[in-house]
C-alpha cells in the first residue's frame, strides 16, 4: 500500500479550458477559471493553489507559476461524452458510461409527465428547461395557489422538482422525488433533484433542503471496491447522493462550502485511514449557474486560504488530490454546465518537486490511482499516476 490516506476534493465545476469536442455541445471556448480571473480583472489572489503549481497546468493563465511547484500537476478530460455530475463523478470512481445520460433540451415528452401524474397523483407546473431561481419567481405564486409543485429540467440530465416548504414539506418531497426516480431509470435521466423553497412571492428563497437522487448506476465503482475490502470511505457533500449511497462507510451532509471545508478538516481527526472525498458544490450552485463571476472568483479566494491552512495538518502518509467534475463557466453562454479540462493537484508533504502529470485522457486515472495504491483491483478503466509522484528524502520538506 503506498498512502495511508486519500483526500480527494472536488471544486464542483471548476474547468480550466473548453475540451477539443467542446462545440458539439456548444461549449466552445468556455474556461471557467480563465473567465473568472478575467472577471476579476486578471488578478486571480490563489496564492496556495499557485504554489502548488495550478499555474503550470497546461491551457491555465492568470494564476502565476511557481519554479518548485509543491505539487504534481495536470489535467484530465471526462472520456464518457457527456458534462454532468454523475458522469464525472462516476468516471472518478472507475465507471465510465458508453451510453451518456438523456438531456431534454425541448423539455419533458409527455409520456414522462403523464407517468408523473400517474405515480404521483399530482398535477405539475411547466416541465421545461429554465433557470432555478427564475423558475421559482416566475411560478412560485400560481404553486402555492394551486399546490402544483414546478418541474423544470436544464442542458444537463436533471429531473427538478421545486416546491414551497408549506405546500410539500420536504420529506414529502423527498418521497416524490424517490417515485419520480423509480420510472426515470428507463428514461436514463441521471439526477431527480428536490429543491424545497420558502418565503413569500417577490422575496423567495431555496433552501438547504436540496437533496439529489441519482441514477442507478451498473458495475462496481472503486469506493465500493475500497469499502468491501475493509478500508473506510467517507462522503462529504452531496457525495452520498450522487453515488447512490453506495460504497461509503459515513456520509456527513454540509450546508455549503464553508461548512464542507470544516468537515473535512474534522474527518482528519476521525478518519486516520482510507479515502475522504469532498465535493463542494456552492461553486457551481451559488456562482456558476447563476453567472456570477466575482462571486466565484470570491469562492475560491476563500477556499484557496483555506487550503493553505489544510494543508499543514497532512501527514507524509497522506495524499491530497484537488480537481473538479466538469466546467460552469459563469462569463460563457448560458447557465448550464460547460465541456472542459478539469484540474488535477496530487500532494504530499514527501513528494519531490512536483511533477507534470500532462493531460490525463480520463477522470478515471483517479480511481485507478486509488485501486492502486491500496492495493486492488484496477477498474475497467483509466491510468494509475501513483508511480510518477517521487518522494522526496526524509526531512527534505
Amino acid at each position: 500500500m503506498g498512502f495511508k490516506r486519500v483526500i480527494i476534493i472536488v471544486v464542483d465545476s471548476l474547468g480550466i479550458g473548453a475540451l477539443p469536442d467542446a462545440a458539439l455541445f456548444g461549449d466552445e471556448g468556455a474556461d471557467t477559471l480563465g473567465g473568472i480571473i478575467r472577471a476579476g480583472g486578471g488578478r486571480a489572489g490563489l496564492d496556495t493553489l499557485r504554489r502548488l503549481g495550478l499555474g503550470l497546468i497546461e491551457g491555465v493563465r492568470g494564476v502565476g507559476h511557481v519554479n518548485v511547484p509543491l505539487a504534481s500537476y495536470g489535467r484530465m478530460e471526462e472520456l464518457t461524452k457527456a458534462k454532468d455530475t454523475i458522469s464525472g463523478h462516476l468516471e472518478m470512481a472507475g465507471i465510465v458510461m458508453e451510453e451518456p445520460f438523456q438531456t431534454f433540451p425541448d423539455g419533458f415528452p409527455e409520456k414522462i409527465m403523464e407517468l408523473f401524474r400517474e405515480r404521483t397523483g399530482l398535477d405539475y407546473l411547466f416541465g421545461k428547461a429554465a433557470s432555478g431561481t427564475e423558475i421559482i419567481e416566475r411560478l412560485g405564486e400560481e404553486h402555492l395557489r394551486t399546490g402544483r409543485p414546478i418541474v423544470y429540467t436544464s442542458a444537463d440530465s436533471v429531473f427538478q422538482i421545486a416546491a414551497h416548504e408549506e405546500i410539500l414539506p420536504p420529506e414529502e418531497l423527498y418521497r416524490i422525488c424517490l417515485v419520480c426516480r423509480a420510472f426515470l431509470d428507463d428514461f436514463r435521466v441521471g439526477r431527480v433533484i428536490a429543491r424545497p423553497f420558502t418565503g413569500e412571492p417577490g422575496a423567495f428563497v431555496r433552501t438547504a433542503g436540496r437533496k439529489d437522487f441519482a441514477f442507478h448506476m451498473e458495475g462496481e465503482t472503486v469506493l465500493e471496491s475500497l469499502k468491501r475490502a475493509g478500508f473506510r470511505v467517507t462522503g462529504i457533500g452531496k457525495i452520498g447522493d450522487i453515488y447512490s449511497h453506495r460504497g461509503l462507510s459515513t456520509e456527513i451532509h454540509t450546508n455549503g462550502n464553508a461548512d464542507g471545508m470544516d468537515k473535512t478538516l474534522e474527518a482528519l481527526g476521525k478518519e486516520p485511514e482510507g479515502l475522504i472525498l469532498t465535493n463542494l458544490v456552492d461553486f457551481d450552485m451559488l456562482y456558476g449557474h447563476r453567472n456570477d463571476a466575482s462571486g466565484y472568483l470570491e469562492a475560491l479566494q476563500s477556499f484557496d486560504r483555506w487550503l493553505g491552512r489544510f494543508i499543514l495538518e497532512l501527514t507524509e502518509e497522506d495524499l491530497l488530490i484537488i480537481t473538479a467534475d466538469h466546467g460552469c463557466d459563469p462569463t460563457h453562454t448560458g447557465t448550464d454546465h460547460t465541456r472542459e479540462y478539469v484540474p488535477l493537484l496530487a500532494y504530499n508533504k514527501g513528494l519531490t518537486k512536483g511533477n507534470p502529470l500532462g493531460t490525463r485522457r480520463s477522470f478515471a486515472d483517479i480511481g485507478a490511482t486509488l485501486a492502486t495504491n491500496f492495493d486492488l483491483d484496477p477498474p475497467g478503466c483509466g491510468e494509475s499516476f501513483l508511480g510518477e509522484l517521487k518522494k522526496r528524502p526524509p526531512g527534505s520538506f
